[in-house]
């Protein structure tokens, strides 16, 4: 059995990345998150900054938009810096794409968000999680953990969820909701942050046969 890689994808407010923690630290492995750009930027040599402002770009531009025109589904293919696309957004994400790739070839490891479920669909290791709540629950817990302190929290859940939406149809071709993509769908809501840890502990348990 090789390493096992748990993928979450959240709903803003969910707890998402701090189930994400919580499970990482509990199993003893690394969690990553906003890091993969970091490394990305590392192994590429491209500014840190460019792959912040695709990011930002795909936030102000409407998808309908980009998709008529600058579709970047993932393939997996890197492009040279003597190409004019090497900065482009389809190379940005090829690049988070193979640090994601390399960190499952080396150990075990929570990776949240980035669409690292789609990236790592291959592997037979990869455990991927969907966790969502009510849109009242994102918005109590949003003000609770003070992860927003603008005046229309309701506004900002749905702007970043809808952002985290494109941004996976975009590099992917599909649909964020949908549950088929993932292994276990989980209502941080009803279970409780600890709950989906053991949740996903349990299914680990069953599925590889490891306490």
């Amino acid at each position: 059995m090789g390493n096992i890689v748990i993928t979450i994808a959240r709903h803003f407010g969910s707890g998402g990345k701090t189930i994400g923690e919580m499970l990482a630290k509990d199993m003893g492995i690394p969690c990553y998150a906003l890091e993969i750009i970091k490394m990305a930027s590392e192994e590429s040599g491209i500014s840190e900054a460019l792959f912040n402002q695709a990011d930002e770009r795909l936030k102000r531009t409407p998808l309908s938009t980009r998709l008529g025109s600058t579709k970047a589904e993932y393939t997996g293919d890197l492009i040279g810096p003597g190409s004019s696309q090497f900065v482009s957004d389809k190379n940005l994400f090829n690049y988070q794409a193979k640090v994601m790739r390399d960190l499952a070839e080396k150990e075990s490891c929570v990776i949240v968000g980035r669409a690292a479920d789609y990236v790592l669909k291959g592997n037979p290791n990869v455990v991927s999680v969907f966790v969502h709540a009510s849109k009242e629950y994102c918005i109590q817990q949003t003000i609770e953990r003070r992860a927003y302190t603008g005046k229309d929290v309701e506004k900002f859940i749905e702007r970043t969820d809808r952002y985290r939406s494109d941004f996976y149809r975009y590099y992917t071709g599909q649909d964020w909701h949908d549950a088929r993509n993932y292994d276990l769908c989980l209502n941080s809501e009803r279970l409780g942050f600890e709950g989906c840890v053991e949740e996903i502990k349990s299914y680990i348990g069953i599925r590889f046969g490891q306490k």
